[in-house]
């Protein structure tokens, strides 16, 4: 007896799960009404970065769209890209509202790039037992730059420092002690020292402290006052996707993903029929173009990396005996992660144990293939190619092949094309040739095996 269709309740459930994800997404658009005035606040945890400085821009707009009495960035980082820091420096300074930093919770920080962010703002301010300072520019390994180059970032950020001082009036000399000496202090310091304007315990004690404050928006611009006591709250967060590619803008993750990115590719090119390698590999590797683009990386450490999969290729598939080419390839690999973060100056560090791991995983796995296909050339004497992988092997039509079609052979997806007439679905087949990444295939039997047969369940029962 012939089985019931299953299509229907497979498209019932596929517009379903449409719909649910149509209407979440609305209710993600739908946020409801932002009331005029409100005081919008943010958060910025973390490393400075593209996709901050991004967060960043969003959050004013959002807040000078609607009007907003103030905008507050709740500030807690150690640091990070000096071009992302300035992304943020001159939105800031650009902002057609009252901009307040508030460093905090209690014992956070804001450090390097943090300080320049922090006194950029209209008001500044921080919670007790929190720190700011230690501005002096670094490599991304958490190194010193030296000579020229390192001088010279240095003149500059102490330059820049120096600017945002002034535009608001800050202690000028402080913030260049903390560019060149790396000096830190606290917050209660911070502000006998005139480098921020107040202390305060958290959110509220902060909006009631600055509570009809006057604001000079631009300098010799309008002064507006602001009226924070009993204001409306709007918080503007980090979306999902923003803190996704917060996340994988880090030195560490960017080499994990192009490593193993590239590692996957190389899986799906020895086993072409294997789809779900490819798929993720070039995953990785849109994300990790992204994380590389966001760290300001060297150009020779991407080659390096880049050559050390050629040389692993090469030693796999066309010269395998004496590993040469192989450790050649490792030897890339690590010498490419380590100048590839060398130079930018940036604060996440990137873990020299990350590059061992990493590169002593992606060899093991190379070296185990090298390994198994030398294995098949001495058994068989021939090259471990797909066409010699594949001549002989027997599966099934998974679509009729009139001539070219779909078939299922060695549990693996293929393309296949009938050497011969047309061929119906689920008929055993056996491949005779291979064209390409395409199997040449003839009919073992001629008749069209039962559904059920070929999925293997019992056989149907007469009616």
């Amino acid at each position: 007896m012939r089985r019931p269709s299953r299509s229907r309740p497979r498209n019932q459930r596929l517009s379903l799960f449409a719909l649910l994800l149509i209407g979440g997404t609305l209710l993600l658009a739908c946020r409801g009404d932002v009331t005029p005035g409100a005081v919008h606040v943010s958060k910025l945890d973390g490393d400075i970065g593209p996709v901050t400085a991004d967060f960043v821009d969003r959050s004013l707009d959002r807040a000078e769209e609607h009007e907003a009495t103030l905008w507050v960035l709740e500030l807690d980082t150690p640091g990070g890209l000096i071009s992302a820091t300035d992304d943020i420096v001159q939105r800031i300074e650009a902002a057609t509202v009252p901009v307040a930093v508030f460093v905090s919770p209690l014992g956070a920080r804001a450090a390097s790039a943090g300080t320049f962010i922090t006194m950029s703002a209209h008001i500044a301010a921080m919670a007790p037992n929190t720190q700011i300072g230690a501005a002096h520019p670094v490599a991304g390994g958490g190194e010193e730059i030296e000579g020229s180059l390192g001088e010279k970032i240095t003149n500059d950020a102490a330059a820049d420092i120096r600017g945002i001082a002034d535009l608001r009036g800050r202690n000028a000399e402080w913030a260049e002690q903390a560019v060149r000496e790396s000096v830190s202090v606290t917050g209660a310091e911070a502000v006998d020292l005139n480098v921020v304007d107040l202390v305060a315990v958290d959110l509220a004690d902060l909006l009631a402290q600055i509570d009809r404050r006057e604001i000079e928006l631009r300098p010799g611009g309008t002064r507006v006052t602001i009226h924070t006591a009993g204001a409306v709250i709007e918080r503007t967060d980090m979306s999902f996707l923003e803190n996704v590619l917060d996340f994988i803008a880090d030195p560490n993750i960017a080499f994990l993903l192009i490593s193993l990115g590239g590692l996957a590719i190389f899986i799906e090119i020895v086993s072409p029929g294997l789809i779900g390698p490819g798929v993720f590999g070039v995953i990785m590797m849109i994300l990790a173009f992204f994380s590389v683009g966001a760290l300001e990386t060297e150009p020779a450490g991407i080659a390096l990396v880049v050559l050390a999969f050629i040389l692993l290729a090469v030693e796999v598939f066309f010269v395998p005996g004496f590993g040469f080419f192989g450790i050649g390839g490792i030897i890339a690999l690590l010498v490419g992660g380590l100048i590839l973060f060398s130079d930018a100056p940036t604060e996440p560090e990137f873990s020299i144990w990350v590059l061992v791991g990493v590169a002593a995983f992606v060899g093991a796995v190379f070296f185990g293939l090298w390994a198994l296909i030398l294995n098949e050339r001495r058994k068989t004497g021939r090259d471990f190619t797909v066409e010699h992988r594949m001549l002989g092997k027997r599966g099934r039509t998974r679509s009729v092949l009139d001539p070219n079609g779909i078939a299922l052979v060695d549990s693996e997806m293929w393309t296949a094309r009938s050497a011969g007439g047309r061929i119906g679905e689920l008929v055993e087949i056996e491949v005779i040739d291979v064209d390409g990444l395409c199997l040449v295939v003839e009919a073992v039997e001629q008749a069209v095996t039962p559904l059920t047969e070929a999925l293997g369940d019992a056989p149907p029962r007469s009616s």
